[in-house]
């Protein structure tokens, strides 16, 4: 990609529309063509606009990601409102100021109360996902779902449409899907045997990785490939849909910081950058001892000359992006590009830490053209103390 160099002054995140909908393609390719895909906008809210229309349905996870699905115009009947705490002053207005075509999770009993009698006091029909926990803090045991199951017919004003489970991420083995999905099957023919319940969908989140490091090596073939197949295998057959957040967006991102210094201590070589762990985050990597695939812009040919320790901007020793990386000579005014930063790295940072600028985040058209969809912004803003007289 040419940099401008309006995009020159300060650290940048490029998002690129046909790399996202090229990995949707492959997803769809690969799955059963039965499957549907939900996107988890909590991977990358900026990049939801541009997958209205390409994927079925969209996870909302709080009540900023609904407004911002609101400002988007995603449809209601594509969103699903998710996340282990539910607002109830949020999830009344949504009940009484919409037509409620959402679809709700269950994270609780708790919640399951909340939606049923906002249910009754509306005398509106919601649609509801009850999610079964992975032994975490998210979801109901499988017996608290039989429970509502059983008795379901007293629950004038829901329909309880099917069964949400998601219990990690980057996960590379199909041995542990192959579990999941014999777990999930079993509960739904147990259902269907005891209760003589069909569920209509079963909202599943495999958790499929994303190649972040050097020494990653993802078959995705195989690995997509044979889940698809044990969702074949399922004896309950239920309407399925894939949630999936980071295997969506992971891709479809490159996160670009400028060197700003270079130095020499005690033997070792030091780069500066104006970016750091607060714009881009590998959580799983301890203090850099594993290097992202990077390159710099324009030397991507150039062989290797130095060992180089590329440090952020940030006044903390814990600011380290990689250790010990092979760069071809490099100069101040040098931009490094970062790859598969489409997922989390924008918003999952430390963005307040001493206060330093959030980066500014640029779409990439079909024809190559960036679009700024934000601005930088100064934290300092955020960070300031308002001392409010009247209190």
């Amino acid at each position: 990609m040419n940099i401008e160099p309006e995009q020159c002054k300060s650290a940048f995140y490029v998002f690129d529309v046909a790399e996202l909908k090229g990995r949707i393609d492959y997803l769809r390719r690969i799955l059963p063509k039965t499957v549907d895909l939900c996107y988890a906008i909590k991977a990358n809210t900026f990049i939801t606009g541009e997958l209205i229309g390409t994927v079925d349905r969209f996870e909302v996870c709080s009540p900023g990601e609904a407004e911002i699905c609101r400002l988007l115009n995603v449809p209601e009947n594509q969103m699903v409102i998710s996340g282990v705490y539910k607002t109830p002053q949020v999830m009344d207005n949504m009940v009484a100021n919409t037509e409620c075509n959402r679809i709700f999770t269950v994270e609780s009993i708790n919640q399951f109360q909340l939606l049923k009698g906002l249910s009754e006091k509306y005398k509106k029909n919601l649609k509801l996902l009850i999610r079964l926990t992975n032994g975490s803090q998210f979801g109901v045991n499988a017996n608290e779902i039989e429970d509502i199951i059983a008795n379901r017919e007293s629950y004038k004003h829901l329909d309880i449409i099917g069964i949400q489970f998601f219990s990690g991420t980057q996960k590379t083995s199909l041995k542990k899907l192959k579990r999941e999905v014999e777990r999930l099957d079993k509960l739904l023919l147990t259902l269907k045997e005891k209760y003589g319940y069909t569920a209509k969908e079963l909202e599943y989140g495999p958790g499929f990785p994303a190649a972040y490091f050097k020494e990653d090596s993802i078959n995705e073939d195989e690995l997509i490939g044979g889940f698809s197949q044990l969702l074949l295998n399922m004896t309950s057959k239920p309407k399925i849909t894939l949630e999936l957040g980071r295997s969506i967006a992971a891709s479809c991102g490159k996160y670009y910081t400028h060197i700003v210094d270079k130095k020499c201590n005690k033997g070792e070589n030091y780069l500066l950058v104006d970016g750091g762990m607060h714009h881009i985050v590998y959580f799983g990597q301890h203090m850099a001892m594993k290097q992202p695939i990077l390159s710099v812009c324009g030397k991507e040919t150039q062989p290797y000359s130095d060992i180089w320790n590329i440090c952020g901007s940030l006044c903390s020793m814990n600011d380290i992006i990689s250790k010990q990386v092979s760069l071809p000579p490099v100069e101040v005014g040098d931009i490094i590009c970062f790859e598969n930063t489409g997922a989390y790295c924008m918003t999952e940072g430390i963005s307040l830490f001493l206060s330093r600028d959030i980066p500014a985040v640029y779409i990439k058209r079909n024809d190559g053209s960036l679009v700024c969809v934000r601005d930088p912004y100064e934290t300092y803003l955020l960070n300031k103390p308002n001392y409010r007289k009247d209190i």
